[in-house]
């Protein structure tokens, strides 16, 4: 069986801090609200660590707290036909 989701839309994105080529990320999303055929996502980033191409083209350092970079929530759509059973 294949399920189709159709992402329809972001409502809401912050970018609370930079992010920049090298640096290590984390993102995570969870579903907040659900509807008949919808569900509502939130969505957090972190960085997690940051490069030091001075040091050398693959060396990091890990950061002491993540920072978080960004928020988003959007609505995805799944077609009941299309949905597993709970």
């Amino acid at each position: 069986m294949e399920y189709r989701t159709l992402f329809c839309a972001y409502d809401m994105i912050e970018f609370k801090a930079p992010v920049y080529a090298g640096d290590f990320i984390e993102a995570e999303g969870w579903i907040d609200r659900e509807g008949n055929t919808s569900r509502h996502m939130m969505f957090e980033a972190r960085k997690v660590a940051v490069a030091r191409p001075d040091i050398s083209p693959s060396a990091a350092d890990e950061l002491d707290e993540p920072i978080l970079v960004c928020r988003a929530s959007g609505t995805c759509v799944t077609p009941k036909d299309c949905q597993r059973k709970k």
